[in-house]
């Protein structure tokens, strides 16, 4: 376990650090502490994925999971095609605003977010419960930053962009 948080956090400085300060985006560290927190969510439950798959805390646990994907394919796609990137994913040269980004304008946080919820509830203790904690408050204060950053990318399109999107729960919040 040690050696695949080991490799795993190196993963994530390489993602989260090398790439995104490269980009000049500088919420790669808040979002560091998010991928940090769910690859402990992870390996401290990988135990419990399977054990007592019928009681309810699973199901909606693996639903959650399931429905994890979605926004971060759809968001990744979009990224990739519509925003017309350059060298990474993430660094578009074009404000996407159409499919999962005309309702939310951070699918793949809205993502980790619940893989976040769908890890925990398989197995809740009180360390998995501030790992949560953590990894949203985490995501949130990541989204705050990309906001800004947006802002001084694309200016007042972004701005208006703001006011029509939520930030991560369609039509909600």
């Amino acid at each position: 376990m040690l050696v695949v948080f080991a490799l795993g956090t190196a993963a994530i400085c390489y993602y989260s650090w090398w790439l995104s300060l490269r980009a000049r985006r500088y919420h790669g560290i808040p979002r560091f502490v998010a991928f940090e927190s769910l690859l402990l969510m992870v390996l401290l439950n990988a135990g419990s994925w399977f054990k007592d798959p019928f009681c309810l805390r699973q199901i909606v646990s693996w639903i959650v999971l399931f429905a994890s994907l979605y926004p971060s394919m759809a968001g990744y796609l979009l990224l990739r095609g519509a925003g017309r990137a350059e060298g990474t994913f993430e660094n578009t040269s074009v404000l996407v605003k159409s499919g999962v980004y005309k309702y939310i304008r951070h699918p793949l946080y809205t993502s980790l977010l619940l893989l976040g919820v769908g890890v925990f509830l398989k197995d809740v203790t009180i360390l998995t419960t501030i790992l949560m904690l953590v990894s949203t408050a985490a995501l949130f204060a990541t989204a705050l930053m990309e906001e800004r950053e947006m802002v001084r990318k694309f200016g007042g399109e972004y701005e208006a962009y703001m006011k029509e999107t939520k930030r991560f729960i369609p039509f909600l919040y």
